[in-house]
């Protein structure tokens, strides 16, 4: 990754003022201003090192700090042979400062961030990030993207939204799909039971 951010760097008061190091108080500015683009950070530890000049592990150390303390989330993808193809860091914690909080994706943050993504694909991108199984969020996606007209600059449902939580709404969406799959569970059943009642009652009419 060679690309230097020209967005803001964020650090928010409680991030400002917890006990952490002050050098990784600094790395969370920095993976904010690269969540900026693309709504994660997807740096590697050598890019972190070069541009603070230090080692790799100093930057794993720094953020692990920045998990522990609960700024930022890490998800990890890894091969056949179990090495590290991707790493995307998250900021999950609610900011005291409401200038920017990149996981209440509210209809601003997502349609007036300045990237080369269309703005489906960051949606998509932010969905896909959360541990949900690939179907459902696929269901998820296609509903809320859903335009009401064929018009190129007709709105997508979320973005008729006042504001837009994915991480809430998606932990709804997922009850709600439970509850749909028990409904239709206890609904077969119901309906294997009444057709071994109309074989019974057959069987005595014959009788």
């Amino acid at each position: 990754m060679n690309e230097t951010p020209n967005y803001y760097a964020i650090i928010p008061a409680n991030v400002r003022y917890s006990d952490l190091k002050p050098n990784a108080k600094l790395l969370y500015g920095e993976i904010t201003a690269l969540s900026n683009k693309h709504g994660f950070c997807f740096a590697s530890n050598k890019y972190f090192a070069e541009l603070y000049k230090v080692n790799k592990n100093t930057i794993s150390s720094w953020i692990s700090d920045l998990k522990n303390y609960g700024f930022v989330t890490v998800k990890i993808e890894r091969n056949i042979d179990n090495q590290i193809t991707k790493r995307c860091i998250g900021i999950l914690k609610k900011m005291d400062n409401p200038i920017h909080e990149k996981l209440k994706y509210n209809n601003t943050s997502i349609n007036t961030t300045s990237n080369n993504i269309s703005i489906k694909d960051k949606f998509i991108n932010l969905v896909m990030f959360f541990d949900y199984s690939k179907e459902m969020k696929l269901d998820f996606i296609n509903y809320w993207t859903e335009k009401s007209s064929d018009r190129s600059n007709a709105k997508m449902r979320y973005q008729k939204q006042a504001t837009f939580d994915v991480k809430l709404r998606l932990d709804r969406w997922a009850k709600n799909s439970a509850k749909w799959d028990n409904k239709k569970t206890s609904t077969s059943k119901l309906d294997s039971q009444i057709s071994e009642w109309e074989k019974a009652k057959k069987y005595i009419e014959k009788i």
